[in-house]
């Protein structure tokens, strides 16, 4: 099952899934000397990597950082890019950059998914930072999701919930600009994280919530097989939490 924690605002909660992601890499470089990390973008992370990036103990040089997805054939200087989010928000205010593996959907899209297969085979994932989709998706695994596929990178097709998530905060122009395909992590490659980190708020987020958490596993409610998963722990504020029926 997966550890619900509600904090009081938006604030709180970045810097709790912060403080437990931080420990987590702290004790992976205390055990084997270096830490591997998956960091996701969008509106949930934005507190979580303020504070993230400022916690003590950690040796950013011995950690590599995979990155969750990116659009297909989106430039890293669009300003919805996840490449270049994660420079901006992360990168770019370590003194020690960490060794960073970051999904480039401008290219042939198979031969990008071959190299990150290649790159992240075998790897220990000490902890998965993420957060759900209106729609429930986790990463860009959007309903129904491939619950089956081993392939730790995959491409896919936005729906039009996801789309209409990324349009309605402000990342493009207008809903037409939204790319419709993308490279992402694939739900089984993201079970394999050893902790997963979830950042989850605002009303908006009610429904995903409510139904990866109460509701059957279904690929329909994407988000619903982290329930399957040993060690998930989910920060949720009040509104994002207001359907909950055994909060």
């Amino acid at each position: 099952m997966v550890d619900i924690r509600i904090v009081p605002d938006k604030a709180t909660l970045g810097a709790k899934a912060a403080a437990l992601g931080a420990q987590a890499i702290r004790d992976a470089q205390a055990r084997f000397g270096h830490a591997n990390i998956i960091v996701a973008t969008g509106a949930s992370q934005f507190e979580l990597l303020q504070n993230l990036v400022v916690a003590e103990g950690i040796d950013w040089a011995k950690v590599t950082a995979f990155h969750l997805d990116e659009y297909v054939g989106l430039t890293e200087e669009h300003p919805a890019s996840f490449r270049r989010y994660l420079r901006l928000r992360f990168l770019a205010p370590l003194a020690n950059a960490p060794e960073f593996i970051p999904v480039d959907g401008e290219g042939d899209t198979e031969v990008e998914t071959a190299r990150l297969n290649a790159l992240i085979a075998g790897k220990r994932i000490d902890v998965c930072f993420a957060g759900i989709g209106e729609n429930c998706h986790v990463a860009f695994n959007d309903p129904p999701a491939d619950f089956d596929t081993q392939q730790p990178y995959i491409v896919v097709t936005l729906d039009e919930g996801c789309r209409q998530q990324q349009f309605g905060e402000g990342w493009f122009p207008t809903f037409e600009s939204v790319p419709q395909r993308a490279i992402s992590m694939s739900v089984r490659q993201i079970l394999k994280s050893a902790l997963i980190v979830l950042s989850v708020s605002d009303e908006r987020k009610a429904k995903a919530t409510r139904d990866a958490l109460e509701g059957a596993v279904s690929n329909l409610y994407p988000a619903s097989i982290l329930q399957t998963h040993s060690n998930t722990v989910m920060f949720i504020d009040p509104p994002a939490a207001s359907l909950l029926t055994s909060a």
